[in-house]
C-alpha cells in the first residue's frame, strides 16, 4: 500500500515512516502543504495521512484544493486539536477520518488499513481461497490447517492478491499498490515476490492457488485451468 505522510514535525515524521515501512507500507512524507498538493496531483496514493498545522498553505487548505480537483483518495487528519468543532470542520471539508495526537501507532495503522478496505470495498478480516485462509487481525496464514510463516512484503502481496481473487492483476497494479512503484518498468521484483509466495503456500500442496496470465499478469483462484 501507497501512503503520503504530510507531518511537518521531524521526529514524528521520521517516525511514521520507520513504523509504516517496517508494516510494509510504501511511504512518501513531505512538510508543507504546498508539496503534498504537488505530490497529490502527481502520484497515485491508497490513503493519505495529513496534518493540519502546516507551514504555508494548511492541511484545510490541500484538502479542499484535492477534493475541488475531484480526487477521492481517504484523508485521515492529523492534529493537535480536539475540539468538537475542529473535528467537525474537518469531516466537512471532505477527510474521511480524524486522529488527535498525541496517538498510539497501532491506532493509526487500524485507521489506515480501514480507510483503504473502505475504498476497496473489502472489509473481511478473513480472506479466503479454497483451503487458503489470511487472517488480517493476527497477521496469520493458513493452508490445509498448516501454518505458513510469510515475511511482511508477502504477506502484504497475498493479502492484495485475496481481496482481488479472480481478478486479473498486471505487475504494475501489483508494484504500485505494495511498493509505489511507477517508474522503473524493468524491475522484477513482482515476479521474484510471486515465485517467494508460490514455494510457500502454493508448491507444497496439490492445487496451485496463484496463476500466471502470460501477456497480463496475476491472479488467486482455485482451479484447475491453468
Amino acid at each position: 500500500m501507497h501512503v503520503l505522510v504530510v507531518e511537518d514535525e521531524p521526529k514524528v515524521a521520521d517516525f511514521l515512516k520507520r513504523g509504516l515501512a517496517e508494516e510494509g507500507w510504501q511511504v512518501d512524507i513531505v512538510a508543507n502543504g504546498e508539496k503534498a498538493l504537488s505530490m497529490i496531483q502527481s502520484k497515485s496514493y491508497d490513503v493519505i495521512a495529513l496534518d493540519i498545522m502546516l507551514p504555508g498553505r494548511d492541511g484545510l487548505s490541500v484538502l479542499r484544493a484535492m477534493r475541488s480537483q475531484g480526487n477521492e483518495t481517504p484523508v485521515l487528519l492529523l492534529t493537535a486539536r480536539d475540539a468538537v468543532q475542529d473535528k467537525v470542520i474537518g469531516l466537512k471539508t471532505g477527510a474521511d477520518d480524524y486522529l488527535v495526537k498525541p496517538f498510539a501507532f497501532e491506532e493509526l495503522l487500524a485507521r489506515l488499513d480501514a480507510l483503504v478496505r473502505r475504498r476497496t470495498g473489502s472489509y473481511q478480516d478473513i480472506l479466503k481461497a479454497g483451503d487458503l485462509e489470511l487472517d488480517t487481525i493476527h497477521h496469520s496464514v493458513l493452508r490445509s490447517d498448516r501454518h505458513i510463516n510469510l515475511t511482511t512484503l508477502e504477506f502484504r502481496l497475498l493479502e492484495y492478491l485475496l481481496r482481488n481473487k479472480g481478478r486479473v492483476l498486471s505487475r504494475i497494479d501489483i508494484e504500485e499498490s505494495i511498493w509505489g512503484m511507477n517508474d522503473e518498468p524493468d524491475s522484477n521484483i513482482v515476479d521474484v515476490y510471486i515465485n517467494h509466495l508460490r514455494n510457500k503456500i502454493d508448491k507444497p500442496f496439490n492445487k496451485p492457488l496463484i496463476h500466471t496470465i502470460r501477456g497480463f499478469g496475476y491472479k488467486v483462484e482455485q482451479s484447475d485451468e491453468y
